[in-house]
């Protein structure tokens, strides 16, 4: 059902059983799949929308980057299927530099969160409210941040991480980790989470040594990378290549 008050482009293409609700604007370049439902005063432009997302009130999906280096260069923003955004959501569309953002499958985004151009958001994150994530933060799958985050840009979150509410992260922080404060340090392993993905007992133990070798044994990082270096662990492997890869530096506990 299209609401009657409801401004589409000719350019968009809209899948049968979608629900645009009133005053909402569907504007260029715009992909809305099966079963997703556009909630009331909406706007949405140069995005792919998957099947059965549903989008309160209000939401801002595919605008322009806030980059003063943006010219207008074609880009988009790119929601996997059954994802959710609360009231006054805004993901930008990417820049010339990667051209796209990236939203994944089963996310929610709370209330006035903020994906910045280019990011890369896995399958099952959970954003809370007024969280934002700047310009080519990734996030990965199963990481909740709670409310009033915020991630610097470049940041990188890894898999399972929890970030507790007001968090500044301004490093990358490891897979399955916990952080909090300003600037954010680790508190630990985030072991809900992965109890709850139904991790076993082993590969939960392999993550807790790793845990104690990188940050409580006193080691240099390179020195405890070379400890881990013969693991393994698919878990573990994930963490050292991680690691490798930072270009901003990792979180570390206090």
């Amino acid at each position: 059902m299209i609401h009657r008050t409801a401004i589409i482009d000719e350019s968009a293409i809209i899948e049968d059983n979608v629900e645009i609700g009133p005053g909402v604007v569907i504007g260029k370049d715009a992909v809305i799949k099966s079963g997703s439902v556009i909630g009331a005063n909406s706007y949405i432009e140069y995005a792919e929308i998957g099947k059965n997302c549903k989008f309160s009130n209000s939401v801002s999906v595919g605008t322009p980057p806030q980059d003063l280096s943006y010219k207008d260069e074609p880009a988009k923003v790119y929601i996997g299927d059954n994802t959710i955004l609360r009231e006054f959501v805004n993901i930008n569309r990417g820049t010339k530099k990667t051209g796209k953002t990236v939203i994944g499958q089963n996310c929610y985004f709370m209330a006035s969160s903020h994906a910045a151009h280019d990011c890369r958001v896995g399958d099952n994150v959970i954003i809370g409210n007024g969280s934002m994530l700047g310009g080519h933060v990734q996030v990965g799958d199963n990481a909740f941040l709670s409310g009033l985050v915020g991630v610097h840009q470049f940041c990188r979150i890894g898999k399972g991480v929890m970030a507790a509410g007001g968090a500044i992260v301004t490093m990358d922080v490891i897979h399955h980790a916990m952080c909090h404060g300003d600037r954010a340090v680790l508190s630990g392993l985030n072991l809900v989470g992965m109890k709850r993905r139904k991790m076993t007992h082993d590969e939960i133990n392999d993550i807790k040594e790793a845990y104690k070798i990188l940050f409580m044994s006193k080691l240099l990082l390179n020195d405890a990378l070379l400890k881990l270096e013969n693991s393994k662990s698919e878990h573990i492997r994930e963490i050292i290549d991680f690691i490798k890869t930072s270009k901003r530096g990792i979180v570390r506990p206090e």
